[in-house]
């Protein structure tokens, strides 16, 4: 049986998530000894020492959505980001890791997701480095909705459950319109947190079930508010936004700890150095 990772990174203007991915690729390499795959519309901009394959897609569309730099400037540009709804039919690998290219791995937990025995797995609960900030949005899809899943880190094993899985993501995409009013959604776009919440809440039959798995170890993140301000190695150095404090942060660290950047500007500017 094959094992890779495999993440998706489609350039949009202002964030390159090529570099990103080709960051990830390296740090999937150290801590997991793993192979990792990048699925592109750009192959050209690729190194492709970096992957185990380059695979080439349609550039798709996107969304537009706010990006923060730290919490005083922000921008809206496209966020290119629907591919991995379709990542049953794209990934070469029997069994598949995949991640967004903004996840920093720092340990090898993830690893132990390919000696599970269940098909799929995800967080459910993933943790904000401040011990101030909730975030209903996080558990909820929303205030009278159904359970919160990260899309930000899954894994599967090509079966038939799975593919039926990634077929309904397929179909509650396409109608979208009609699934966010049925989760009360309102009009937004579709993100893909609540499509993959809305196909994991059929799959339990509409109950409080698990037919969804919880990944091995933890998942940190911060929010774009917040700035990466140094990478060394496994060590990540983060200004966080204070409580109640617009434009002001405090230091803080981690280490050997997964963590998703939502800032990916800061991020960015890191791996240019």
């Amino acid at each position: 049986m094959s094992n890779g990772v495999l993440c998706f990174a489609n350039n949009n203007g202002k964030i390159n998530y090529i570099l990103q991915a080709q960051e990830l690729a390296k740090r999937v390499r150290k801590y997991l000894d793993l192979p990792t795959s990048i699925v592109t519309s750009t192959p050209c901009q690729v190194d492709e020492s970096c992957f185990d394959k380059v695979i080439h897609s349609e550039h798709p569309m996107g969304n537009f959505k706010r990006y923060y730099d730290g919490a005083s400037t922000h921008v809206n540009i496209p966020f290119n980001n629907a591919g991995r709804i379709s990542s049953y039919d794209i990934s070469p690998y029997d069994q598949t890791l995949v991640l967004d290219t903004d996840v920093i791995i720092c340990n090898s937990d993830l690893k132990n997701a390919f000696d599970s025995i269940h098909d799929f797995q995800i967080y459910k609960d993933c943790i904000d480095l401040t011990t101030w900030r909730t975030h209903k949005e996080f558990n909820y899809i929303n205030d009278k909705g159904i359970p919160f899943y990260w899309a930000t880190v899954f894994c599967f094993r090509k079966t038939k459950q799975t593919k039926i899985f990634f077929e309904l993501m397929k179909h509650i995409k396409q109608e979208w319109t009609h699934y966010s009013n049925v989760f009360e959604l309102g009009s937004r776009n579709f993100r893909n947190d609540h499509i993959f919440s809305i196909a994991i809440h059929i799959m339990n039959g509409f109950l409080d079930s698990d037919w969804a798995k919880t990944l091995p170890g933890s998942l940190y993140y911060t929010l774009d508010r917040d700035i990466l301000h140094k990478i060394n190695k496994s060590k990540l150095v983060f200004l966080l936004e204070k409580e109640n404090l617009h434009d002001e942060y405090i230091l803080s660290a981690t280490n050997n700890m997964n963590v998703h950047v939502m800032n990916k500007f800061s991020l960015e500017r890191l791996l240019n150095v």
